[in-house]
């Protein structure tokens, strides 16, 4: 048992674990068709600290036949003054697409999603990454999905959550 004292969450809690995978990652499963993603697309390269983040991202059904997939945005901080965890979802979408057919999956990424936890919520400016496709970033799996990101920044002050 370590410490009482000690407080943080490293290696505590599943966002926390290290470099070991998951036994079945979200969106784990096989589908009867095979998605391509495309044009990931941000609203603004440059948000305010308390500004919230529209994108979209194009997925294809290049398989056989209809299907549906599971769209999954993850979020990576490039830097934080506190742990963070490598990415962390922070929006999913279950969308159907017909065979030979493409679909526009709108997101809103809320200031409230990139908070982190430092004694009380707080938004930090800084730099981040988008992920999105139908699997986690850099997972390796039997039927991959190709995942698309984008970068952008958070300029301002750090402030508490409850002052946006």
């Amino acid at each position: 048992v370590p410490p009482m004292e000690n407080y943080t969450m490293a290696g505590r809690t599943y966002r926390y674990y290290g470099d070991d995978p998951p036994l079945y990652p979200f969106g784990y499963g096989l589908s009867y068709t095979l998605f391509r993603y495309s044009d990931l697309v941000l609203g603004a390269e440059v948000v305010p600290v308390c500004g919230n983040l529209s994108l979209s991202v194009v997925v294809e059904n290049v398989g056989p036949r209809d299907g549906e997939e599971v769209v999954q945005l993850y979020l990576r901080w490039g830097e934080a003054s506190v742990p963070v965890p490598r990415w962390q979802l922070v929006g999913f979408r279950r969308v159907m697409v017909p065979q030979g057919q493409a679909t526009k999956v709108p997101f809103m990424l809320s200031f409230r999603q990139r908070a982190v936890w430092a004694g009380e919520w707080r938004l930090e400016p800084g730099s981040f990454t988008l992920f999105a496709g139908g699997q986690q970033p850099f997972q390796q799996t039997r039927a991959p999905s190709n995942v698309l990101r984008a970068d952008f920044s958070v300029l301002g002050s750090a402030l508490k959550r409850s002052q946006c």
